[in-house]
């Protein structure tokens, strides 16, 4: 049984707490979640631990409080819900109703830190509700919902800050603005200053390393290690070191299971899918027509953000090919595109697939000179000549550039001019 005094006094603390939250970035997610707030789904909107998924609630009350919606709110993550029982979502409703009124909209950030919490949910979308749901484990939330809930509901996934996202960060400019590309300087300087710090929302405003190497902690001990009661933590914590010394290259799970000395190649298929689901790093398949050649071959490893793989020591000054090559996968992720690696003599780093269609094909590199040229085009010729696809993409630091090689036409631009496509792959 909750204590009704304390829950109060917290619900309207964090009432407060809304009310104060006007400072933000509009968010390029936020134009697709307003198409379906009246959609009668539930919202869930799942990414990395502070990359900005309560600030975007906030965004969204605040559009529902100028379409004079009525919504109520509660966060889970405070330590008071700690000992917060389904029976008591009863009782805290009697609170929200109280203190808002009565609602069409309930915003629960955090929820699935709360056992068995989908069976509330489901009773208040049965009662017309609408239900907006944050959380740091994709995993989890699709689990309990497939369960409970197939077919109620709609997932979005948020990523740190886009290049574009924080353009618009440092230089306080309005959403609907459009960047010049003329302006290469500015936007050349502004694009280093996004491969140095990456773009988590609050490490941008204080530039803090203590601040990430404290997130990066929560992620490991609270989203994996207590969450998963993983009992090998010094092996989890050297496997997240090695694979963030290697971001945008290959593994295998048993070349991992020797590097760290155990038994059981298993445990670091377990450990990278808890990674996987915390948003911190990625697994991408070489893809082949044989899904049991695809399953067994060689993966590639990326990060979420820049900023994490400098705190653990990725060498950006030597490995900036590498770290160009994390930042566009990411952004293909955000774009939500289906991705994976091609690999036959030469090796394609991106074919982006839409059904059984490969739609795009994309090299990425730190720049195109005499002594690479010819790999990095091979590479991406293979792979449109294995898809009969015309045109491709090298990207690099600053390159730019077009031409044919046989009876196939290749763009060269760079990454940072790349990112500010907005309308890149849109369906």
């Amino acid at each position: 049984m909750i204590n009704k005094q304390i829950f109060r006094e917290l619900l309207l603390k964090q009432k407060e707490q809304l009310s104060l939250k006007k400072d933000y970035i509009e968010r390029e997610l936020m134009n697709k979640i307003i198409d379906y707030l009246e959609d009668k789904r539930i919202l869930i909107i799942s990414g990395l631990r502070r990359a900005g998924k309560s600030t975007l609630v906030f965004e969204i009350i605040n559009f529902l409080i100028k379409k004079k919606g009525s919504f109520c709110y509660v966060n889970f993550e405070d330590e008071k819900f700690l000992n917060f029982q389904a029976q008591d979502f009863e009782q805290l409703n009697e609170i929200l109703i109280e203190i808002y009124g009565s609602s069409d909209y309930y915003f629960f950030d955090e929820i699935q830190n709360i056992e068995k919490f989908e069976t509330f949910v489901r009773r208040l979308q049965d009662e017309g509700k609408k239900i907006i749901i944050t959380g740091s484990n994709s995993s989890l939330l699709s689990k309990e919902f497939g369960t409970k809930l197939t077919g109620r509901y709609k997932m979005f996934e948020l990523y740190p800050f886009s290049f574009l996202e924080s353009l618009k960060y440092h230089l306080k400019v309005p959403e609907k603005t459009s960047f010049k590309t003329e302006d290469k300087a500015k936007l050349k300087e502004l694009f280093r200053n996004y491969i140095k710090f990456g773009g988590i929302p609050e490490y941008l405003k204080n530039k803090d390393p203590d601040y990430i190497r404290t997130l990066y902690e929560d992620i490991i001990y609270r989203d994996i290690i207590s969450r998963y009661s993983i009992k090998k933590q010094k092996v989890l914590r050297e496997l997240v070191s090695i694979l963030s010394g290697n971001i945008s290259s290959t593994f295998t799970y048993n070349s991992l299971k020797e590097n760290l000395k155990i038994a059981n190649a298993i445990t670091i298929k377990e450990y990278i899918s808890y990674l996987n689901n915390s948003y911190l790093f990625f697994e991408v398949l070489k893809l082949d027509y044989s899904i049991k050649k695809q399953l067994n071959s060689p993966r590639k490893i990326y990060i979420v953000d820049p900023a994490f793989s400098e705190f653990k020591g990725f060498n950006f000054s030597m490995n900036l090919g590498k770290i160009l090559e994390n930042i566009v996968f990411v952004e293909l992720k955000r774009r939500n595109k289906e991705i994976y690696y091609f690999s036959r003599k030469n090796e394609c780093d991106f074919v982006i697939k839409e059904g059984n269609k490969i739609l795009e094909v994309i090299q990425v590199c730190h720049q195109i000179n005499d002594s690479n040229k010819e790999r990095e085009i091979k590479g991406l010729i293979e792979a449109m000549r294995e898809f009969k696809i015309k045109e491709g993409v090298i990207l690099t630091f600053e390159d730019e550039d077009e031409f044919k090689y046989e009876e196939f036409k290749i763009k060269v631009k760079p990454v940072w001019k790349w990112l500010l496509e907005k309308d890149y792959g849109s369906k």
